[in-house]
């Protein structure tokens, strides 16, 4: 069948519909600007005033271990450490090389052991034994010092009995205790109960702690004041990337002209600045947002509306990768093939040849055209009836998950390390891309797979293990559970043991999963962002810190 008949016939065709919302933004965001700058004539240098205020705090050098691990802790989580890497690094590799932890609390050990694994630095999970009694239980029934041993076992890796101890006694303890405590504990042990530190996107997490930590009575007045500042502050630039990223959006029309795909902008900005926050990075998070953004129209193309016949023609297009081979494709789908070629040609122009890296494109083009074919795996299992094994299946869900490409996209868009043998090296798809990817497709089919079998899919990672090993549905999903702790753990391994090449890949892996983590989990929020979705960017990219 021709193209061209393909695509006057197309409209005869018996057409799925996800019945995905509508935007709940509307043109919010194509229209709406933080104006805090611009009432606020002193504030940059108020900022500069405080950075340096707290840099100094940083800095100082004490025989106060405990405090200065706290500051270190505290500045991290309020989301401004970006400011301080240099003076961070310094004083972890101190702590690091210190033996006077062994005098430390369980408290102070605990964010010792989470600041040190969190940034890549090797200790060893038995400080945390001489805790223990001579029954082999902790011995505290303090909620502070509970919270963050609880914080901490979420660094653990396989074989660390200890810490699997102490996540099962900290949970016990602190679920028991959380009705009698009050703010602000009680909601870092709430939050860190749903997700925890570790997991959790930092943009996110610092949004939560920074009326927590203001409200504590030790607070440092200068450090509560530039978190505000700069929170602030990165919202007005956020809000000015989503709104050219809203206008790009609408003047290709998308969500008019394919009215069954997801109309996501702001989700996707979101689902970008949780991987990648910082304002150096602010080229490379519009082109994922592009990128996120038009990923999303062919994957609902291919798994809702396209025939199996016209999402051939779209992977044939994609492999030709030619301006030439819209004219080869359905009507409506050139408007997401132009689309897709137009950002790439941007990307070239604007990160790429501009870094004088020219060979990326090869590495961005090829790793999109790997996840367009994994699409097309789908649509055929789909349109074919055939179940593939759960191996098989599981094979092809790393590539189709996404995680893959996002990471590879970003480590060429962070522009930050020695690239191409970075990018050989990442697209093999080495344990750490892996663990992360796996994550992403247990967490997403979780979620997901009883809303897509009710439009008439089969194939998920929970059906096709319940049919491989003969396990009733609850048995399946209880092993996609398992899976994503056993996926953790080996992330956090392989971050612990990253070489020069490898850790590159570290702050993408971990982030991308955390930003799973975060939309998925209390249902589909990409899907369906109506409800906490809508709530958290609202929070991020709407409302501003009152100061």
């Amino acid at each position: 069948m021709s193209s061209a008949k393909l695509g006057s016939a197309s409209e005869d065709v018996s057409r799925r519909d996800a019945n995905y919302h509508p935007t709940v933004w509307g043109d919010f965001f194509l229209t709406h600007s933080s104006n805090f700058l611009e009432n606020n004539d002193s504030i940059l240098e108020k900022h500069e005033e405080l950075k340096q205020e707290v840099r100094n705090l940083l800095v100082v050098e004490t025989s106060d271990l405990p405090s200065k691990i706290q500051l270190t802790d505290e500045i991290i989580r309020l989301g401004v450490g970006y400011h301080f890497e240099t003076e961070i690094k310094a004083q972890l590799e101190k702590l690091h090389d210190h033996q006077l932890h062994l005098n430390f609390d369980l408290l102070t050990t605990s964010v010792w052991f989470r600041l040190l694994r969190g940034h890549g630095f090797s200790i060893s999970s038995d400080v945390f034994k001489r805790f223990k009694n001579t029954k082999g239980e902790f011995k505290t029934e303090d909620a502070r010092t509970l919270w963050c041993l609880y914080e901490a076992t979420h660094l653990r890796v396989d074989g660390e009995d200890v810490l699997e101890e102490a996540i099962q006694f900290s949970r016990k303890k602190l679920e028991a205790l959380l009705p009698e405590l009050s703010f602000p504990l009680s909601e870092c042990v709430r939050d860190a109960l749903h997700i925890p530190y570790h997991r959790n996107v930092q943009r996110l997490a610092a949004r939560q702690y920074i009326p927590q930590y203001d409200a504590e009575p030790t607070k440092i007045e200068s450090l509560s004041l530039f978190a505000k500042i700069d929170f602030n502050m990165l919202q007005a630039l956020h809000q000015s990337e989503l709104r050219e990223a809203s206008r790009w959006w609408k003047e290709f029309d998308f969500p008019s002209k394919l009215p069954y795909a997801r109309d996501r902008i702001a989700e996707g900005y979101y689902w970008m600045m949780g991987a990648h926050f910082e304002p150096k990075f602010s080229l490379s998070r519009k082109f994922l947002n592009r990128i996120i953004g038009i990923t999303s129209l062919i994957d609902d193309t291919y798994d809702v509306y396209g025939t199996l016949e016209e999402v051939t023609l779209f992977t044939e297009a994609v492999e030709r990768w030619d301006i030439e081979a819209v004219k080869d494709i359905p009507k409506y789908m050139q408007v997401i093939y132009t689309g897709m070629l137009g950002i790439f040609e941007d990307f070239k122009d604007n990160l790429i040849n501009a870094r004088g890296k020219d060979y990326c494109i090869d590495y961005a083009i090829e790793v999109f055209k790997e996840i367009v074919r994994s699409y097309q795996r789908e649509a055929e299992y789909f349109h074919t009836g055939y179940v593939p094994s759960y191996d098989e299946y599981m094979e092809n869900s790393i590539i189709s998950g996404g995680y893959k490409m996002f990471i590879i996209l970003m480590l060429i868009g962070r522009g930050e390390f020695e690239l191409k043998e970075t990018l050989d090296w990442a697209s093999t798809i080495p344990e750490m891309v892996k663990a992360s990817s796996l994550i992403a497709r247990y967490i997403d089919d979780l979620q997901t797979y009883k809303a897509e079998e009710k439009r008439g899919e089969t194939v998920s990672a929970v059906r096709c293990y319940m049919r491989e090993y003969g396990v009733s549905e609850e048995e399946a999903c209880k092993k996609m559970r398992e899976m994503i702790e056993i996926e953790w753990k080996r992330l956090n391994k392989t971050t612990l043991e990253a070489d020069e090449i490898s850790s590159s890949v570290v702050i993408p892996s971990l982030n991308f999963t955390r930003v799973l983590e975060v939309m998925y989990d209390k249902g589909d929020g990409y899907s369906d962002s109506q409800g906490v979705t809508k709530d958290r960017i609202a929070a991020l990219l709407r409302h501003a810190i009152e100061i």
